[in-house]
């Protein structure tokens, strides 16, 4: 709103002094709009940073400090959290991030009045306190470190070079949460499908996946390529029988039989329509026509 007290300066000056003032008055609004959005951004950029590594039992460590050659010093975090550094004895970094830890020994050297304003650079050479585990069906499975805070299971599987050709797409995700077991199953695929995203969780130390096997059919009798195959995702048991090579001059589609394991572990014989999708561990025997 335009101030009262100007308006009657206003007045008999014309349209343009109105126009002009208008104007004044929508630069100001802009500007102060864009300071808003700016201090909004700047605090949304605060608030999305990724939260830093935190230093864990195991680790390697370089600790420099700048212009100091003497007080270099390349370490390992003992399993209490703690490592030695010249000048101020045993210090507990175990737990804290890089940055926190690089200002711990800042300030005691400075409090120390050892080194007027030093600069103390920490780099990780081997991350050996925060680990998490892949096995199963994966290409390169085993222990692998979990180098940044916001690593996802996507990542860890990636480290462990992927599912293999034998692997399925349910994997299971194990570990402590707030100080109790926790377990989790995951689809694979969901992960990747329109907001999937929740389901690609953070990997905490001592985490371990678990990579089940495809679900396979078998299939026997006159067909072109008999043995295992992997069943995909609701693969029918025609397309079963056209991965098989399909059915040799000898066999009937009439001929047809499912073996099934039942609840109860006994093997049932169905003869079930060819857009039936199959199960997990379905034998498909094909007979011989008898004509």
């Amino acid at each position: 709103m335009i101030n009262q007290r100007i308006l009657p300066r206003l007045r008999g000056r014309g349209l343009l002094a109105v126009a002009s003032f208008c104007a004044l008055l929508a630069a100001q609004s802009f500007q102060n709009a864009s300071a808003q959005t700016r201090s909004a951004n700047a605090g949304s950029s605060v608030a999305s940073a990724p939260a830093e590594y935190r230093l864990g039992a195991g680790d390697v460590l370089r600790i420099s400090v700048y212009q100091n050659p003497d007080l270099l010093l390349e370490t390992r975090v003992s399993e209490a959290g703690v490592v030695s550094y010249p000048l101020l004895g045993n210090i507990r970094i175990g737990g804290l991030s890089v940055t926190q830890a690089e200002k711990l020994i800042n300030d005691g050297l400075k409090s120390g009045n050892f080194i007027k304003n030093p600069q103390v650079t920490i780099a990780i050479l081997q991350v050996k306190g925060n680990q998490a585990s892949v096995l199963g069906q994966v290409n390169r499975p085993g222990r692998f470190p979990i180098e940044t805070a916001d690593m996802r299971l996507t990542d860890l599987l990636a480290n462990a070079g992927g599912v293999a050709p034998t692997g399925g797409d349910q994997l299971v995700l194990s570990g402590v949460r707030a100080g109790k077991p926790f377990r989790a199953e995951i689809d694979l695929p969901t992960i990747f499908a329109s907001g999937g995203e929740s389901q690609d969780m953070l990997i905490q130390n001592g985490d371990v996946i678990w990579v089940d096997r495809a679900p396979m059919v078998y299939i026997y009798g006159e067909v072109q390529r008999p043995g295992p195959m992997r069943l995909e995702r609701r693969m029918t048991l025609m397309q079963t029988l056209a991965s098989g090579g399909g059915l040799n001059l000898r066999g009937t589609e009439k001929g047809i039989r499912v073996h099934r394991k039942g609840a109860e572990g006994k093997v049932q014989m169905l003869q079930l329509p060819m857009d039936e999708a199959l199960k997990d561990g379905d034998v498909v025997y094909v007979r011989e026509s008898l004509f």
